[in-house]
């Protein structure tokens, strides 16, 4: 983690990435609080993309964006070919799904008790 990252709050953060996949047309963007749910972290992310390109696009967004403000993830889950990519930025996981996966996957569903902080349809 850098020392940016270090300086940034975690609900900050999670609205800057929202808005970066937002650039690159991300659909049905929701921030979760899991603080206190979970040790992992303390905001999610998810969105979606239509196609592999697409989710290409959202990760180049949001990786570059923040890599601008010397924020880097700390590490990248799968490729766009898994229809699902984790980026780690330590206090917040950015999931980026196909809309099958994110239906087959349910992770709303499995943090229905985590506050939604934003939601971008």
């Amino acid at each position: 983690m850098t020392e940016q990252q270090r300086n940034v709050e975690p609900q900050a953060l999670a609205r800057k990435i929202a808005l970066f996949a937002e650039e690159k047309k991300a659909s049905d963007i929701v921030v979760l609080d899991v603080a206190g749910l979970t040790t992992v972290a303390e905001a999610f992310v998810i969105c979606s993309g239509g196609s592999e390109p697409q989710l290409a696009a959202i990760v180049s967004s949001i990786v570059d964006g923040l890599a601008a403000e010397e924020i880097t993830p700390s590490h990248r889950h799968r490729t766009t070919a898994s229809h699902w990519i984790v980026l780690d930025y330590g206090s917040v996981i950015v999931h980026i799904f196909t809309p099958p996966e994110r239906a087959f996957y349910k992770l709303e569903q499995l943090w229905s008790s985590a506050k939604v902080l934003l939601r971008i349809q």
